[in-house]
């Protein structure tokens, strides 16, 4: 099963008072989706103190994903490749989606 691995941060790790596009380790929360032909949203919204996730596609295929209050992912939105980690700051409280794509 293909799966969307979501970590969450309050912000960016720093080396130096220069930030760095990694997490301070450990996260704040860990949640999974699902990845499959219909956009699935995460089960929880991120947490109030998350400003900054980690999104990891851990399928052999391509996957789209989406941020907001209620997001549908489509295959316009942000394209994540197979075996492919992003980070990205975010709203708190706000939820992901996630919907497979073809090749």
């Amino acid at each position: 099963m293909a799966i969307l691995y979501v970590s969450e941060y309050t912000a960016p790790a720093f080396f130096n008072a220069e930030p760095l596009q990694m997490g301070s380790e450990p996260p704040n929360a860990e949640q999974t989706i699902a990845i499959s032909g219909t956009s699935t949203q995460l089960t929880n919204p991120l947490q109030a103190n998350t400003n900054f996730i980690r999104v990891h596609n851990d399928s052999s295929g391509p996957c789209c994903v989406a941020f907001g209050s209620s997001p549908t992912a489509t295959t316009q939105n942000k394209r994540l490749a197979p075996n492919q980690t992003e980070y990205f700051a975010v709203t708190p409280r706000s939820q992901v989606a996630v919907v497979s794509v073809a090749l």
